[in-house]
């Protein structure tokens, strides 16, 4: 049966449910950005976890942040009921599921939500009004399109494909001083590099690799390298700096995600993993180079002009496994030359 198209005037409040990994959130703000498009005058709420809230900090399409504090307030059982309730006081019109889960349709159903939108997963199509078919195809195609996807299939308008990620102006004062402490200078060639990903060990290229590239740049090119991560990568950032023979900066474990964007968008090019900060970099505009081993660059790569993929094809990638079966060959077939002569060229085409 074909979703019924919503209409535009019927609809003075909307709820989004944002994904909850910091990469795919990113990765809706076009579809976001489709929803203002659809209701412009209506009043849009985000409903987010904690640690991906910030990725809408600043955004112009959206009105409110609501925080889903599943470790605490809105914790399993009673928190589920007590969410729905404050969903309920929302008087929403319009709920737009990004996540597929089926906790989404759930929440939204029990507060009363007369529309709710979103892919037909998960045992959800009895809880939607407006579900949308997950087409096979789908999982091929790349994640903007693929949140995009739940608009068109409720013959709702897109708005374009690029990222929204506004850093404020106070943000950037504050990242200017936090390198100065370091001493690191406007002027300085500042090259990021995100060695980390949080979904597994699969998806990172080598420690040793990544200290010598950042060798490499310090000698040939006189940059600064700051490393970035979460607290869990701390471990892993120090030895990165350890093996390395020039100094860097190890912000790992230092900034919260705001912080961390700032530092990002100063950056003159930026060297990571498949990881949320790869999409931080691209949708900050910033010159990449992304390590891609165990996942697919055709639907998590980097949505930029500016950004490049290293990769290595071998017969198991992508497997999209967290933790390598094997020999972890599709990362350790990538080369520092490989990644070095990528770096050099973005550097010098960034001249």
């Amino acid at each position: 049966m074909p979703v019924t198209k919503i209409g535009s005037g019927e609809i003075r409040r909307v709820l989004i449910r944002s994904t909850n990994w910091v990469g795919d959130a990113i990765m809706t703000t076009p579809a976001v950005r489709a929803v203002r498009k659809n209701f412009p005058r209506a009043e849009i709420t985000i409903l987010a976890k904690p640690w991906v809230a910030p990725v809408f900090s600043n955004n112009p399409y959206i009105d409110r942040i609501m925080l889903y504090d599943h470790a605490d307030r809105h914790r399993r059982g009673l928190g589920t009921i007590r969410i729905a309730k404050e969903l309920r006081h929302g008087s929403y019109d319009l709920a737009v599921l990004f996540q597929n889960a089926f906790e989404a349709a759930l929440l939204t159903f029990l507060a009363g939500i007369p529309r709710r939108l979103g892919y037909d997963t998960d045992g959800r199509r009895l809880l939607l009004t407006h579900p949308v078919k997950r087409h096979v195809h789908f999982r091929q195609i790349h994640e903007i399109d693929y949140y995009l996807a739940i608009l068109t299939g409720a013959h709702l308008a897109v708005n374009g494909r690029d990222l929204t990620l506004v850093v404020s102006d106070v943000e950037r004062q504050h990242a200017d001083a936090l390198l100065a402490g370091n001493d690191i200078a406007a002027e300085d060639l500042l090259v990021g590099v995100n060695p980390g990903a949080t979904y597994g060990t699969a998806k990172r290229w080598l420690p040793d690799r990544f200290a010598e590239l950042c060798d490499r740049l310090c000698r040939t090119c006189d940059a600064r390298i700051v490393i970035f991560g979460a607290p869990c990568e701390k471990v892993l950032a120090d030895r990165i700096g350890r093996l390395m023979q020039s100094p860097a900066v190890n912000l790992c474990g230092k900034t919260n995600l705001r912080e961390a964007m700032a530092v990002i968008e100063r950056c003159r090019l930026f060297v990571t993993n498949d990881s949320g900060l790869m999409h931080v970099a691209a949708a900050l505009d910033i010159p990449l180079v992304a390590v891609f081993g165990s996942t697919n660059p055709v639907t998590t790569g980097p949505s930029s002009s500016k950004s490049h993929v290293v990769r290595v094809p071998i017969p198991c990638s992508p497997c999209l496994k967290p933790e390598c079966p094997t020999d972890h060959r599709c990362m350790k077939e990538i080369s520092v030359d490989m990644v070095f002569s990528v770096v050099k060229q973005m550097l010098a085409k960034g001249r």
